[in-house]
């Protein structure tokens, strides 16, 4: 039913990611410490032990839904990275991808970057545990470095594929 590599939405019982019971509050991460109050995962300085959320008591520890996600190996956005652009400039492309990664990571702490791959078809090929991320990469890649950027959607599979490729 679930695929290495792509995240079959099974319609009777919905994403395999969201839980049938809300996560208690506050609680932590324990990969990656990211704290859920408030209804939402955070990276921000909430203090979970703070006043305001005291009524839940001790913070639970738990793992998030992009940590089960990236230990269970569920992409749900390629980005694949081409040209002799990038070989001369692969140190610069690739920082400011983590750059807008880790800025996509402030509102969303949930989409991050799961893998690296050099080869394998492509001079570089990132997976991310989510489509928007692939998506946002790939704008970030053309309006830095131009280049033709194209974009593949998949419905069913919540899949998002970004091809970047320039030639000097």
């Amino acid at each position: 039913m679930i695929n290495k590599h792509t995240k079959q939405i099974a319609h009777e019982r919905g994403d395999h990611l969201h839980l049938d019971k809300a996560t208690p509050e506050p609680a932590v991460c324990k990969e990656c410490g990211a704290i859920y109050v408030d209804r939402r995962w955070t990276i921000s300085d909430v203090d979970p032990t703070s006043i305001k959320h005291q009524r839940w008591g001790k913070p639970q520890i738990v793992t998030c839904p992009a940590c089960k996600q990236k230990e269970e190996g569920i992409i749900s956005g390629y980005v694949y990275i081409d040209g002799t652009f990038f070989e001369a400039h692969n140190e610069e492309i690739e920082r400011m991808l983590k750059n807008e990664a880790e800025r996509a990571a402030e509102n969303n702490p949930l989409a991050r970057i799961m893998n690296w791959e050099r080869g394998n078809g492509h001079l570089l090929t990132i997976s991310t545990t989510t489509e928007h991320l692939a998506q946002r990469l790939g704008h970030a890649l053309e309006k830095a470095f131009c280049g033709e950027v194209k974009y593949n959607f998949s419905d069913e599979n919540k899949l998002a594929r970004v091809w970047w490729h320039r030639d000097q």
